[in-house]
């Protein structure tokens, strides 16, 4: 008999675990991985077809991979996932504001770093305190990572405050980017990825920010004028199984899942950190009137200033223990980044 497992993910880092597994549970197995993206996004054009390759080469064809595009919004993966509707999933936290609150400390203005400190920090940080707070409760968290910053493209140049004054500034969902960019100055309209074209076009927001890969694949750079580097943020992913499913995996296979896991977030990050690079090369060469600005250190200290607030409002919320994350949080990255 084959059996189907129910996967919807688009990192490596689950994949890579799962398989492992499946090749333990099953001779003949149809994995089934769903995403949300497009065929043409860099996970699926990359990090899949990469995957794929692994699994079936180190199962001699025993299991065998099939990519199924358009499985839910990303929003809904935490419901789906704890449903049992999917059996593992990716996500951003941003997405449920009202339920992950901690894992957002990474995302605080300011920070200067790539992904791969930064996940290292957040990884180590939920590990101290977020566990405790219990906020997967019906999920197993397999990892954790984070994209590369997001990039602030805007219809003007922006080098000060001063700049950013009354922008109308597109931003996801999350309660931090919000607070963000109010105390940046801007005006943040929180949108839809799907709305984010049309209201570029229609001059409804004035910009948005998306790491560097994102805004190449989808022509955002032909929508705006100016893309700058503040260094301001971060965007944090779940990755997560049901967590029936998991606990019904022998202990064996439970190892090899969280393993796999782990030791694939390094293949993401550098993947994440090359598709950043690619994104701007091809900008660079397909737009070269294209404005990129990248702050000065003298430039950037207002923004960082006005990022304290944001700070307090991430403790406000976080509660009593919001303080000794962000320590935590700082002291991690700073040991990542050695």
């Amino acid at each position: 008999m084959i059996k189907t497992i129910k996967f919807a993910t688009t990192t490596a880092a689950l994949a890579v675990g799962l398989s492992a597994s499946a090749s333990v549970m099953a001779a003949d197995t149809t994995l089934i991985v769903g995403t949300w993206l497009p065929p043409t996004a860099a996970q699926n054009a990359v990090v899949w077809p990469t995957w794929a390759k692994w699994v079936e080469e180190a199962t001699e064809g025993r299991v065998e991979v099939k990519i199924e595009y358009d499985v839910g919004h990303p929003k809904t993966y935490f419901q789906l996932v704890e449903d049992g509707v999917i059996d593992a999933g990716f996500s951003y936290h941003g997405y449920v504001p009202g339920r992950f609150k901690l894992p957002l400390a990474v995302e605080q203005p300011g920070l200067g770093v790539g992904a791969e400190a930064a996940s290292v920090a957040l990884w180590r940080t939920q590990q101290k305190h977020f566990d405790k707070a219990n906020e997967f409760v019906g999920l197993e968290l397999l990892g954790m990572f984070t994209h590369g910053p997001g990039q602030l493209m805007t219809t003007k140049p922006v080098s000060s405050i001063a700049d950013l004054e009354g922008m109308k500034i597109r931003t996801m969902t999350s309660p931090l980017l919000l607070e963000t960019y109010t105390a940046f100055g801007a005006s943040p309209i929180a949108m839809p990825w799907g709305e984010l074209i049309g209201g570029l076009k229609t001059k409804m927001v004035d910009g948005q920010e998306n790491p560097t890969i994102w805004i190449e694949a989808y022509d955002l750079d032909n929508l705006t004028n100016v893309m700058t580097y503040t260094g301001h943020g971060q965007y944090t992913t779940a990755v997560m199984a049901n967590a029936d499913f998991y606990d019904g995996l022998s202990d064996a296979d439970k190892q090899l899942v969280q393993n796999a896991s782990q030791a694939a977030l390094d293949y993401i990050l550098d993947v994440a950190v090359e598709l950043d690079a690619t994104g701007l090369a091809k900008i660079k060469e397909t737009n070269p009137d294209y404005i990129i600005n990248r702050l000065t250190a003298e430039e950037r200290a207002p923004f960082k200033e006005r990022a304290k607030a944001v700070e307090a409002a991430f403790v406000e919320r976080a509660g009593e223990r919001g303080a000794a994350i962000l320590e935590q949080m700082k002291a991690d990255l700073l040991t990542a980044q050695q």
